[in-house]
């Protein structure tokens, strides 16, 4: 295997991300619930662990911050555009598989 300098690994890991983000926003037809269902994170996990990140290296980041860093446009917006009400068949089998920490 290929050894890494820690600066490319954050640099790699850093485009890993940007290309993650990217792909949800292009995605927007599938739900947080879906990706909640089948992966156990979603959109706002991903924001939620940027803002966490951010904090611990002592910058004040808000939820609403982080949020729209991951949707590219702020969190009300997004779901006015894309957010769909889910199915009960949907909502039972979160509640299923959910993640104990959700």
């Amino acid at each position: 295997m290929t050894k890494l300098s820690d600066e490319q690994k954050r640099d790699f890991e850093a485009a890993a991300f940007r290309r993650l983000v990217e792909h949800l926003r292009e995605r927007s037809d599938v739900q947080n619930i879906d990706l909640m269902t089948l992966a156990g994170f979603c959109r706002n996990c991903l924001s939620n662990w940027y803002r966490e990140a951010a904090n611990a290296e002592g910058v004040d980041l808000s939820k609403d911050q982080s949020r729209e860093i991951v949707y590219g446009m702020p969190y009300a917006e997004w779901q006015a555009l894309n957010q769909t009400e889910a199915s009960d068949a949907k909502k039972a089998e979160f509640e299923a598989r959910r993640p104990k920490d959700h």
